[in-house]
């Protein structure tokens, strides 16, 4: 396959690094396939593009709603008829399997279009005035906004962070993730092409030191950050108390099942979270919490459903799991498997790395499924993000809640039950940002705000999905307005 020479997008101008510096990305299920060669970008390049973004923001800034949802909603399109060129690239980039990769590209588009219509409903709110005056509140862009996003979801996130931030009437400095640089160029050229004025956003390629320069820089006037919880509170700490900043970071998500539960439900329910995009989701199932009457059968389950995955190319038919992304995931995941053996975890399944059937170049492993795990163990208290899955064992549903509970982080959790009132009593009493019943912890809906709770989110502006992300994205006032006479 030919390679991609990618480029920053830096005042209008598709351009190099200032360093002359550059990074190389391979696809993670063939090693020998070189998918492009990107500019490492630095303090420089973010100096280079802030006057510009600056100028960028004003102008976006004085553009009508029907302007920027025009502009939003040409760049759907224009993804829309690129869906499936953009989702074999994001197999080859990034390592999902093409209906994973298909998902993604069209969400993508879903999402531009919702914020499309976001732009038409930025609004304040009027209050009674005793002297018969006016009080209100207005609200405005931001000014520059900086967008810092994974590369699990290189399209999706990005679009949930720049797509509400363009609709509000800001300018973006994007900074995506190195493992997947080609999907950002992708959605930048999407909005360029669509009318995005060139100096409303900037692309800036590489790793954390042009996130840290962009983070740092008080013309930034807010930062949105997805990624690890170690990257953000180190996003956080340079941001400030001056600035907005928007985190959403790690998790260690539970599923618990009751006795009442449809055990082949459950499995399926749990496989599909845990093992989906190869477990590489912040959302994704990591520990599952069974009630002591129902752990041995689900647990056979799910290490059957677990052996019956085919993992292989995402480009391949039938092929249910993809590579990790990075050859740092693969040694995190071995890694972790190796330390929860030592711990005294029981193996169940998988957990080494698979070099047959075509698959010698890449970083392909089979999903993991341990038992015996306590609450002590870094199996329960490590996030992974792999597929890696521990099972518990609880006496009974208030005990199932305390170790569900067990853990610094709270993005997502969920419950498999029949029983209304336990599923109700965990929405209430589980402390994470996002519920699931008798559903995969993965997957959200666009239209509902998400974020985590704990050491998951920032505990500020965290909805990252629906109508409410609009407000990280607008600063507002408010105004006095009385007669003089």
């Amino acid at each position: 396959m030919t390679s991609t020479s990618g480029l920053n997008l830096v005042a209008g101008q598709w351009t190099a690094a200032h360093s002359g510096k550059v990074f190389s990305r391979r696809n993670p299920a063939d090693d020998d396939d070189l998918v492009g060669e990107f500019p490492e970008s630095s303090m420089a390049d973010v100096e280079a593009a802030l006057p510009a973004l600056a100028e960028g923001a004003a102008e976006w800034a004085a553009a009508s709603a029907d302007r920027r949802a025009e502009v939003l909603g040409r760049a759907a399109g224009l993804l829309e008829e690129r869906r499936a060129e953009l989702a074999a690239e994001l197999v080859r980039e990034e390592g999902k399997t093409l209906a994973e990769a298909t998902a993604e590209t069209t969400r993508t588009s879903l999402n531009l279009r919702f914020y499309a219509g976001e732009a038409h409903r930025v609004a304040g709110a009027s209050y009674p005035a005793d002297d018969g005056g006016l009080v209100y509140t207005w609200r405005e862009p931001v000014g520059v906004v900086g967008a810092i996003t994974p590369w699990n979801f290189p399209l999706t996130i990005p679009s949930r962070k720049i797509g509400p931030a363009l609709a509000a009437g800001n300018a973006v400095l994007f900074k995506p993730s190195p493992v997947t640089p080609l999907m950002a160029q992708r959605l930048v050229e999407a909005l360029l092409a669509a009318g995005l004025p060139s100096r409303a956003v900037a692309l800036l390629h590489g790793g954390a030191a042009a996130g840290a320069a962009a983070a740092a820089d008080p013309r930034v006037a807010a930062v949105t950050f997805t990624g690890s919880t170690t990257a953000g509170r180190a996003v956080h700490a340079l941001v400030g108390p001056s600035r907005r900043a928007q985190l959403e970071m790690g998790g260690k998500n539970p599923v618990v099942i009751l006795q009442d539960a449809d055990l082949d439900r459950a499995a399926r329910i749990i496989v599909k979270g845990a093992f989906g995009l190869s477990g590489q989701a912040c959302t994704g199932t990591s520990r599952v919490i069974a009630l002591r009457q129902v752990h041995d059968p689900l647990l056979d389950r799910v290490v059957e459903l677990a052996g019956k995955l085919a993992v292989g190319d995402g480009m391949r038919p039938g092929v249910d799991m993809g590579p990790l992304a990075a050859d740092f995931q693969l040694r995190k995941v071995l890694d972790h498997v190796r330390v929860g053996q030592e711990e005294g975890a029981d193996l169940m399944t998988g957990g080494h790395r698979l070099t047959g059937g075509g698959r010698e170049r890449g970083l392909f492993v089979a999903p993991a499924v341990f038992a015996g795990v306590c609450p002590e163990m870094r199996l329960a208290r490590e996030e992974i993000f792999g597929p890696v899955l521990g099972f518990q064992c609880a006496a009974d549903f208030e005990e199932a809640l305390e170790l569900a509970a067990a853990t610094e982080y709270g993005l997502a959790s969920g419950i498999v039950t029949r029983d209304l009132g336990k599923a109700l009593a965990f929405a209430r009493r589980s402390p994470s940002g996002l519920v699931k019943v008798n559903q995969p912890t993965t997957g959200t809906a666009m239209n509902v705000p998400f974020g985590g709770l704990g050491e998951s989110s920032s505990q500020t502006f965290k909805e990252q999905a629906g109508p409410t992300a609009m407000l990280f994205y607008l600063r507002e006032k408010s105004v006095y307005l009385s007669p003089l006479d």
